[in-house]
């Protein structure tokens, strides 16, 4: 089942680096930025993190926690984590269970062969559980700032 706009997420579980495991209710009170991404240490996705790292300090001030998901495994995942000083955690979706869960696999072209890959998106969870935010095929460029400026209006509501 896809997670609905302004609806609750339904539970799930996974596990990030710093050996955390993600629940939506282990973050209650705070907004939740999930953000897909297809590949550890690629150009698009090295990008994507350092920005995110850049902006941290901001989406701690809206009190936002921000995670990235890939289908990468966990010893990837703690490399690029430790190569970009990205001081938040990654979640290592090797099953493709939040992929799926999300609706973020693809069929996509790579180099004339057809093949599944991860549709860069974000997804921002309110402090209820609650999906109030999605940005789907996205463009690295700017879309960090879209996603702080989302988190940040959440927290206004509150």
């Amino acid at each position: 089942m896809t997670p609905a706009l302004n609806k609750p997420l339904p539970d799930f579980e996974a596990l990030a680096t710093s050996g955390v495991k993600f629940t939506p209710q282990a973050y209650a009170g705070r907004a939740v930025v999930l953000y897909f991404y297809p590949k550890d240490n690629t150009p698009g996705c090295t990008t994507e993190a350092m920005q995110f790292r850049d902006f941290h300090k901001e989406f701690i001030a809206a009190d936002a926690v921000v995670f990235g998901v890939s289908r990468d495994n966990m010893a990837s995942h703690e490399k690029f984590k430790q190569n970009l000083e990205l001081p938040f955690d990654l979640i290592a979706d090797t099953e493709e269970k939040l992929c799926h869960m999300f609706g973020v696999v693809k069929n996509k072209i790579m180099y004339g062969k057809k093949v599944k890959g991860i549709e860069r998106s974000t997804f921002l969870i309110d402090g209820a559980g609650v999906l109030r935010g999605e940005w789907r095929g996205l463009k690295v460029a700017g879309h960090v700032e879209e996603v702080l400026a989302a988190a940040q209006a959440l927290k206004e509501q509150v």
